[in-house]
């Protein structure tokens, strides 16, 4: 320290700060050998607290304010430096202010996924991320549990703490909270409210910080379940494999239309009348069918004109085709065979009908394997 910053100690201080950070908790005023006169000013701005050290112990705490330091209002320091009688000389001790504003920047998120319990999907790892609010509430506590004797106590000396104290209060919480995987984004405030409290109850006595705010943004989930469930949204869009095959057979003109030229258009009119089979097919009476019951003629449909029963010795089958998981149809021969021209029912898919004695892939029963369609060999290596 030089000359003139000796020589300044030696009047009447002015102890105050004005913070200029907006990550600084804790500030130890910087003062020559410590020494502070009888008499200095001491200014405490709003959202902060002064506390003073003396011998590694904390004496007097001061609230926002402005004091002259005198021994009558620094009880705790008086005693501890034995002072029975007014005391007009310099006296050591350490200022540190404390910031007790909200930091509201401060961040937290999984870095591995959390193991939870789903009453619908069973095992389940879960991702969050959010931010939240910290405040100082006992500035006393706060020096003597973290900041110690830090000149200048950031935030980002207790993040990672705070950080590990949540991801470990997190899994518990979701575990424990009984609410469905699918359910947690709109629970979500509810759940941080949650946290928030039982962080603040565990460090408010500890570290003398509480929590005022807790914010998750977001729960993620495996990609692989995400795509999952969207398979499982996407069947319970797509309903009927009717509606399906017809959408794909529109998709399928729209893309010939926009191609013209070339084989585009050969598709695009097989495709065309392939749609056109299966949706007057849809809009065809269709008649139940059991062996005992032989086919009848339809009723006679408006305008007089009757639908032929099906040919002499043509067996007219049912047929049945898993989708996700699920039984669809019953579809006769006409439609069914449609659908497997179109694409909607393709090999690999169980399929079934009277007479059967197991579901069996599409192309292994050989009475369907003209209307499959054949994959070209690989082309030959190049010369």
């Amino acid at each position: 320290m030089s000359f003139m910053d000796r020589l300044r100690g030696e009047f009447i201080d002015i102890i105050e700060w004005t913070d200029d950070s907006r990550d600084t908790i804790v500030w130890r005023y910087p003062r020559y050998e410590n020494e502070i006169k009888m008499g200095a000013k001491l200014i405490v701005r709003e959202s902060q607290v002064a506390v003073f050290v003396n011998m590694g112990r904390i004496a007097d705490v001061f609230v926002p304010g402005m004091y002259e330091l005198q021994t009558g209002n620094l009880p705790v320091l008086s005693t501890l430096q034995g002072w029975k009688y007014g005391f007009h000389a310099p006296f050591k001790a350490e200022v540190y202010f404390v910031t007790t504003r909200q930091f509201t920047d401060m961040k937290w998120g999984t870095q591995n996924p959390v193991t939870v319990r789903d009453p619908e999907f069973g095992m389940v790892r879960l991702r969050a991320f959010g931010g939240y609010a910290a405040r100082v509430t006992d500035p006393a506590r706060l020096l003597t549990e973290l900041a110690g004797t830090d000149p200048q106590f950031r935030t980002e000396e207790v993040e990672d703490y705070l950080r590990q104290l949540i991801v470990g209060r997190l899994g518990t919480l979701l575990g424990s909270s009984g609410i469905p995987m699918l359910d947690l984004a709109t629970r979500q405030g509810e759940l941080g409210d949650r946290l928030g409290q039982a962080l603040t109850e565990e460090l408010a006595a500890s570290h003398g910080i509480s929590i005022p705010k807790f914010v998750i943004e977001n729960i993620s989930l495996p990609p692989e379940v995400e795509q999952a469930i969207d398979a499982r949204s996407r069947m319970g869009i797509i309903g009927n494999i009717d509606n399906y095959a017809r959408m794909q057979a529109a998709d399928a003109i729209r893309d010939a239309a926009n191609n013209p030229g070339g084989a585009g258009e050969g598709v695009g009119l097989g495709l065309g009348m392939a749609a056109g089979r299966q949706m007057a097919q849809a809009f065809m009476p269709q008649q139940a069918f059991t062996p005992q019951q032989p086919y009848a003629p339809a009723a006679p449909a408006p305008g007089g004109a009757a639908v032929p029963p099906p040919l002499p010795g043509q067996h007219q089958y049912q047929w049945y085709v898993a989708v996700g998981g699920q039984q669809q149809g019953p579809y006769d021969q006409a439609t069914f065979t449609g659908h497997i021209g179109s694409g909607a029912v393709r090999p690999g898919m169980l399929v079934w009908r009277e007479g059967m004695a197991a579901w069996q892939p599409l192309e292994q029963i050989s009475e369907l394997a003209q209307y499959v369609r054949a994959t070209p060999p690989p082309l030959p290596p190049q010369a």
